[in-house]
Parts: structure tokens; sequence; C-alpha cells
């Protein structure tokens, strides 16, 4: 998996200058976490059931503003057994609420990621911030005719007629939301290679259906060599370490995601996974450790 990025003078290029992408090996298996910039929700959409005096304090201890909250978006790359496989895609182009994101195939290309090379998809649900950047133009265009895109059932099926009724989500991201869940559809249903409950996608790399934040959100857990590292998804937020109680506006049946962030920081304490999440702060590698009935998160150390 190509790194460089060097101008004609030897020099890093421009985009060096914010790093955007972090390499992780997992045994054989290649992982790069690619940043496509940041979202900025307001604050209260981290935490809808939450006092709003605790939540304000949590914000204070963070250091973190009371008004928005900056959410990572990170998405990544995978290369086992010969394939090259794209988890989630970003928020693709930017948006007028969102012009800090939006940078992801640009990123892609500075990362040396071709998208010919691409063999597969999986989706771990379709928000608009985790389709987008397959639909920005030309992409397809670009991708293999034979590209394999993975993604639970129930996730294609909720999207064809979603319901927002438990979610917080403005109307202006609810009808976003949904654009771009039919038209992700709509250009790739001949692509789709759709599972119930789990697949393995390559050698050591394997989805599986979560439910929660959405009905089909799933989850990418890689092992080799005794290492392992999952991709949360939206399973999992800065704040779920201290609070996993607390509501995300964007989940649309929320104590069932309660239920699923806690049985995989469980999960994460107990087998000392890495873990790599779509909205924790880029480049998002760490561990989960147990902390009384809580959880901490506890970040890697850059690797130079």
């Amino acid at each position: 998996m190509s790194l460089d990025n060097t101008s004609h003078s030897g020099r890093p290029a421009l985009d060096e200058l914010v790093p955007s992408r972090y390499a992780v090996p997992v045994g054989e298996i290649d992982v790069l976490v690619i940043s496509d910039g940041v979202l900025t929700p307001p604050a209260e959409s981290m935490a809808t059931n939450a006092d709003p005096a605790i939540r304000a304090a949590w914000l204070d201890d963070m250091f973190l503003s009371q008004d928005a909250f900056d959410w990572a978006l990170n998405a990544v790359v995978v290369r086992s057994g010969g394939q090259t496989i794209l988890i989630d895609s970003g928020l693709g182009e930017e948006y007028p609420d969102f012009p800090r994101a939006g940078q992801f195939v640009h990123r892609l290309e500075a990362a040396g990621v071709d998208l010919a090379s691409v063999t597969d998809v999986v989706l771990t649900h379709m928000h608009f911030d985790h389709v987008g950047g397959l639909l920005v133009d030309g992409v397809k265009e670009r991708l293999r005719p034979d590209l394999r895109v993975h993604v639970s059932a129930a996730e294609t099926k909720f999207w064809e007629s979603p319901d927002f009724s438990r979610t917080a989500m403005p109307p202006a991201l609810a009808d976003l939301a949904r654009r771009a869940s039919l038209q992700f559809l709509d250009e790739y249903r001949n692509h789709l290679r759709t599972f119930a409950e789990e697949s393995e996608v390559a050698p050591g790399v394997v989805v599986t259906r979560t439910g929660g934040h959405t009905p089909g959100h799933s989850v990418v857990r890689m092992k080799s060599g005794g290492n392992r590292l999952m991709f949360a998804g939206d399973a999992l937020f800065p704040v779920s370490f201290d609070h996993p109680e607390w509501h995300n506006g964007f989940e649309h049946d929320p104590e069932e995601a309660t239920r699923v962030r806690l049985r995989l920081m469980r999960e994460l304490a107990e087998t000392g996974s890495s873990l790599v999440s779509t909205h924790i702060p880029f480049p998002s590698v760490g561990h989960v450790a147990a902390a009384g009935n809580l959880f901490r998160w506890v970040p890697a150390w850059w690797d130079y």
C-alpha cells in the first residue's frame, strides 16, 4: 500500500501538512485509516437523553465546545489475500453544513490508493456520511465493473422505506439521508452482496450485523497472526466510554444501540483487540479498558 506523497522537489506535498492517513498492521492484513475530515453537528446531538447540565459538565471536562461537537469522520482501506477492501466512504463532497469534511476521494488518491484497485466495499451502514464517497461524480466509473459491495440485508431493506421517528435528526439531515441512501441503492444495486448476520469478505476480514444505530448496522473484525482490530462504525463514539447510556441523535433504535455498544466494549476489553471507529478522533486507533462498571479509551501511541 503506497504511502508516498512527495512533490518533485522531494518535499512533502501540501496534503501532508494535515495528517490524513495512518497505517496499522494486523498480522498479515494491512489497514489504512483515512480521514474524510470533521463533522460539526450540534453538541446536544451526541446525548439527546442527557440532563443538559450533566452534558455541559462533560463537555467542559473534555475542553469541548457547548455548541458544536467535532466528530471525526474516518474510513478504512484493508488489504488481505489479494483483495483491496474499502470500509465506508465518508461524506464524499463538501456540504454547506459540513465544510470541514468531504475530502475522502482526494485523500485516497494522496495515499496512493487507486479506485480501480478496490475489489470490495463494506458498508457499516448507509447513512450519508458512510456512502457519500461512492456517490461523488465520476467515482463509480473509476471502480471495477465486478466490484462487490457488502452490506447487511436488513440495512438495504430499511432504507427502501426508512423510519426516522426515533432519531433526533433535523429534517434537513433526514432528507439528505433518504436521498443519499436511495441514490446509492439505485446506482449500486447490481453490485450488492447482502448477508443476513455475518460474512467473511476476505481472509481474516469478517463483517457482522449488530443493529442498533440502524437496523443493519455492522462492524468489521480483522484477525491475523494473533492480532485483532475492530472497525466499529457508528457503534462507539467518544462519549460512549463515560456515558454509554446517552443516546445519539442519529440512532434509529437508541435502546438497542446502548446494548450494542456495551456488548462491544466488553468484548474489546476482554480480547485486547485494537479499535478504530468512524467518529473517534483521527487516527482513531486504540484499546478499550474496563474502568469499574464503565470503560475507558486508551489511544495508541502515534507510530512515526
